[in-house]
């Protein structure tokens, strides 16, 4: 699965696709794959309201939602992003120490927003591919 390159972490992506029945039917993997992009696509819409209103507590929240969701699939790129929205809206920075400016934050949050949209369309294109290829001819 290097196709992925690190997007993705293959040894939980492998374990996601291991419980599909076969390969050419991916009728577990598949579905939980495009459940998570439409559910980004939601949060994405919910975080730029949330930045526009400069509620760091809502942007905090979203992140640390949509973390959970990608770290389960072994979505890295995704993940990694989520933790710093995440981070900054508890106005910490991403070691943890304190950043009691806020408007630091929001230009903070909406730099890795506007990367993790980019990173999420990137791994849903490999996806589509990859689910393209794995459903033949359907």
């Amino acid at each position: 699965m290097t196709e992925f390159g690190d997007h993705v972490d293959n040894a939980i992506f492998s374990q996601i696709l291991e419980m599909d029945d076969s390969e050419a039917d991916r009728d577990f993997s598949g579905p939980l794959v495009t459940n998570f992009f439409e559910q980004a696509t939601e949060t994405f819409e919910k975080m730029d309201e949330a930045l526009e209103k400069k509620d760091l507590d809502i942007l905090s929240s979203l992140g640390h939602f949509l973390k959970g969701s990608s770290a389960t699939l072994g979505f890295n790129k995704i993940r990694d992003s989520c933790q710093i929205i995440q981070q900054y809206g508890h106005k910490l920075n991403v070691d943890g120490t304190p950043e009691p400016d806020s408007e630091v934050c929001l230009k903070k949050i909406g730099a890795a927003l506007v990367k993790v949209k980019e990173d999420t369309a990137d791994l849903e294109q490999l996806m589509n591919k990859f689910f393209g290829s794995a459903d033949g001819t359907d």
